[in-house]
């Protein structure tokens, strides 16, 4: 089962967009709302088995809100 089917993620806290659980090429986890393109940290992972809690803990940053807002167009 993939990381993205066991994750459970609450709408974007800007503007209620979906979040999305993207992994970066190889060592990081971040979610990234599809629609404002708000994100959190990315969480880094140096072993494939710290792949899964790093998932986990982008999920929870996303989930309590600490996210980072994209003002580009402003």
């Amino acid at each position: 089962m993939e990381l993205h089917e066991t994750l459970s993620l609450q709408d974007c806290p800007y503007c209620g967009g979906a979040g999305l659980l993207e992994e970066e090429q190889g060592g990081g986890w971040y979610v990234m709302c599809v629609d404002c393109g708000s994100q959190t940290a990315a969480i880094d992972f140096r072993t494939p088995e710290e792949r899964p809690e790093a998932a986990r803990k982008a999920a929870y940053l996303w989930n309590i809100g600490k996210i980072l807002r994209n003002n580009a167009g402003d």
